[in-house]
């Protein structure tokens, strides 16, 4: 057997009991394949805490053994692990009673691509108010490259991802609405708030590059009763947004 052939039939056979490969029938070789496998529960429960918190460990991880089995990793790097395990949750037959899982687990995902993302400096409220009304209107910003956000529509997943990713002890009953989140990163930790329709309408616009006063006019056709003046405070405290390097560079 040619060595490529064989290093890929163990690596196969390390998650599949069926493997047809010699190795594989020696009784030493199941303590790699549970070393493996336990690997990958470990790296899947570390990138979603918060599922793992709401669903209980042994859940967790039967799902997760499932998900390990027919996905796995294709990168060294097991913080990237798991990529798709929202998407796996959402066709998950046993987390139907549980339709929050997913956008749950999106979170879990977009704190940690906020945790690797690329540094940048959050512009600074000062420069945006020393800008004519007429070159804030044109002027082109950008989320930051820590920047994650989502509007879910049809359930509370912030709140309920937050008390779970905090382990927040709050028992207070759940208001069954549509709400978002924005996670962001402008200097060492990831910091997250809930975010509301007009915050990702905003950003969505900034990151397709469009001028401040276009973002603002996508904010409140998203939602008639936002204060852009606000929504813009807010997103600036948050560190979410930049200079689009376009405009920074001309300027």
């Amino acid at each position: 057997m040619k060595l490529a052939a064989f290093q890929s039939g163990l690596a196969a056979a390390l998650l599949d009991q069926d493997a047809k490969l010699a190795l594989a029938s020696q009784p030493a070789f199941a303590v790699y394949r549970n070393t493996v496998m336990k690997g990958c529960l470990y790296a899947l429960e570390a990138n979603y805490p918060s599922v793992a918190r709401l669903v209980g460990s042994d859940w967790f991880r039967a799902a997760a053994a499932i998900y390990v089995t027919t996905r796995p990793p294709r990168d060294g790097r097991m913080l990237n692990y798991g990529a798709d395990f929202p998407d796996f949750l959402a066709g998950f037959e046993p987390a139907g009673d549980l339709p929050y899982l997913p956008g749950v687990a999106r979170l879990d995902q977009a704190w940690t691509q906020a945790h690797v993302a690329a540094d940048a400096d959050p512009i600074d409220g000062a420069w945006l108010a020393a800008l004519s009304p007429e070159a804030l209107g044109n002027v082109r910003i950008a989320p930051h490259p820590a920047a994650r956000w989502q509007w879910f529509a049809d359930a509370p997943i912030y709140t309920i991802w937050q008390r779970n990713r905090s382990a927040s002890d709050n028992a207070d009953e759940i208001a069954w609405l549509g709400e978002g989140a924005l996670l962001t990163r402008p200097q060492d930790a990831v910091i997250w708030r809930e975010a509301s329709l007009a915050d990702c309408a905003f950003l969505d616009a900034c990151a397709e590059g469009m001028p401040l006063a276009d973002a603002a006019v996508a904010a409140v056709t998203a939602q008639a009763d936002a204060d852009i003046a606000d929504l813009l405070f807010g997103l600036l405290r948050a560190g979410a947004l930049i200079v689009a390097p376009s405009t920074e560079s001309t300027s």
